[in-house]
């Protein structure tokens, strides 16, 4: 991995660390700070959307120069079910 950049597969829109996401709980965030996680009540985001174009991608999909064989190792752990304890 050379170098790994964020931003959208659809309109190549790079995300600039603002809490543009906001999870069902209501809570605003930066989902790549997180990896699409809600840091208010731990809901796993598979897919994000994007605030410029509105299309939905898988979120691993956002992140360019990933090696493949790391890429499908984190598509498979996102797979899983995630139990979340409140």
């Amino acid at each position: 991995m050379d170098h790994i950049k964020i931003e959208c597969p659809v309109c190549e829109w790079e995300p600039d660390g603002g809490p543009h996401w906001n999870c069902t709980c209501g809570h605003a965030w930066n989902t790549f700070d997180t990896g699409g996680i809600s840091p208010n009540c731990k809901e796993r985001w598979k897919d994000t959307q994007c605030p410029a174009c509105s299309q939905w991608s898988p979120h691993i999909d956002w992140y360019k120069g990933l090696d493949e064989a790391i890429k499908q190792q984190i598509r498979e752990a996102l797979e899983k079910e995630v139990y979340v304890l409140r």
